[in-house]
């Protein structure tokens, strides 16, 4: 196999070709791995080097196929090795990476397809439907909506959850109107070009939640047409939860009934936690709510993309059609669908509990305060939002410390979404690396903080014209 370990402009050098490096080494992976992620090499440089990509076809003969077998299992044994690596320093995005889920690999040897209804069987008999339906059961519980009340299914992850709920009150309401908040995940007005719908967009408070007089204001303009309201359970960037019970209320204050609009609830992150938090706002069926949608790989924690859609059992019937093919009815996003998922979500569910997620939740919530109150005591603006394990900074004027810790950027703002996975110890290795090179940013020893008021509010801002205007 051609090509030679090393990476150009890096420290790390071998001169030896890369099917002769000993990559059995566990010790030298990982050295190796370290230092490419260390010198930030771009992404091309990493790929052509390290993972050779190209498909190359056998020999007709066959007769190399077990140094066929030992090249590819060197690519992938460097590829673990720097995902490793990036595990380690990841903060910047809603990810729990804290599972094992070794006791499902032989279910690899399977292709385990969800295709139809959950509820209804199907003609494809390798399936794991009634693990699916034990998952959707447990949501209902917790968001309070009887058996025969609700109908659900697991989705690829949060994106297909708000396309799903979108859908369902665009049946409901054909000339409804999308009302969005500007802070809202991207899948949601994505999903008004898709169904082409009208959307429009409501400003936001400083917390990133919506603002309700601008909401009011904008539907008193359209107050003819029924609306189709996202409500945000956790906002991407700054984790605003939606105060649903004064949307339902600004909603009925104007006239609209609840036969003239539909709620959809984006609870990617938050729609598991805020259920486990003491003192938060309720998300619940028992209020005039159409669907509400969760991704399973966030604070639950899978290996792969997936997540939970709730809706009404009476909302299903305008999108379900009956599917000869596969001897079952649909009413699904992408029709088929994994069904290794569902078992995932099972098994995590019911080895945490409620009572494992409760502590979960709280354990995250107490090392997100750790953090904020770390940044400022250095001096570095942040923002917290109750019930929130979002922490929101300004931005490090440091390209290769963003890339390291794979933190999430927008304008001057970062965040980090304080998981399950990220303990004290990872937090300040983190503030050290953090103040460490911050003291180089200005070339004169002293950083003086950007104003990020604008962004996270006067009070959580450390510029020097707002840190003396709370002295």
């Amino acid at each position: 196999m051609v090509g030679s370990v090393g990476v150009p402009g890096a420290k790390f050098e071998v001169s030896v070709p890369y099917d002769e490096f000993d990559w059995t080494s566990a010790s030298l992976r990982e050295d190796f791995a370290a230092v490419v992620l260390a010198e930030n090499v771009t992404g091309k440089e990493i790929v052509d080097t390290i993972f050779p990509h190209a498909v190359t076809e056998p020999d007709e003969d066959g007769e190399n196929t077990s140094e066929r077998e030992a090249y590819m299992a060197n690519v992938l044994a460097i590829y673990e090795s720097c995902m490793t690596e990036r595990t380690k320093h990841h903060l910047g995005f809603p990810f729990n990476l804290d599972f094992d889920y070794g006791v499902l690999s032989r279910l690899q040897n399977f292709y385990i397809n969800n295709c139809g209804d959950p509820f209804i069987e199907s003609s494809y008999a390798v399936h794991s439907r009634k693990f699916e339906v034990g998952v959707l059961e447990w949501f209902a519980r917790l968001w309070e909506i009887e058996n025969h009340e609700y109908w659900g299914y697991i989705t690829n992850g949060g994106t297909e959850g708000n396309f799903h709920g979108i859908l369902l009150g665009r049946e409901a309401f054909p000339n409804g109107i999308l009302y969005a908040s500007e802070d809202s995940h991207y899948s949601v007005f994505k999903a008004a070009r898709m169904y082409r719908m009208k959307c429009v967009k409501v400003n936001t408070l400083i917390s990133g939640e919506i603002d309700y007089a601008d909401f009011k204001a904008k539907l008193l303009h359209n107050k003819n047409n029924p609306a189709v309201v996202n409500v945000n359970i956790g906002t991407t960037v700054k984790g605003g939860v939606d105060n649903l019970d004064l949307v339902i209320e600004t909603l009925k204050t104007i006239g609209f009934s609840e036969d003239r609009f539909y709620i959809h609830c984006d609870g990617a992150l938050f729609g598991l936690m805020m259920p486990f938090v003491k003192h938060a706002p309720k998300i619940s069926f028992k209020k005039p709510i159409g669907s509400i949608s969760v991704s399973g790989h966030k604070f639950v924690g899978c290996p792969m993309p997936c997540g939970v859609q709730i809706t009404r059992l009476d909302h299903i019937n305008a999108l379900s059609r009956n599917v000869e093919y596969i001897g079952s009815r649909d009413a699904t996003i992408t029709g088929g669908r994994s069904g290794h998922a569902p078992i995932y979500l099972w098994y995590a569910l019911n080895h945490k509990g409620y009572c494992g997620i409760q502590k979960e939740v709280q354990l995250c919530l107490t090392n997100a305060q750790y953090l904020k109150d770390r940044l400022r005591a250095e001096g570095i603006g942040a923002m917290l939002n109750e019930f929130s394990n979002i922490v929101v900074f300004e931005r490090p004027q440091n390209e290769d410390l963003i890339h390291k810790w794979q933190l999430a950027c927008q304008g001057n703002i970062a965040h980090i979404v304080v998981m399950p996975n990220v303990t004290i110890e990872k937090l300040d290795d983190f503030l050290n690396d953090l103040i460490q090179k911050r003291s180089t940013w200005s070339g004169k020893g002293k950083v003086q903080p950007i104003c990020i008021s604008i962004d996270v509010g006067k009070e959580n801002c450390a510029c020097q014209r707002h840190s003396c205007d709370g002295l």
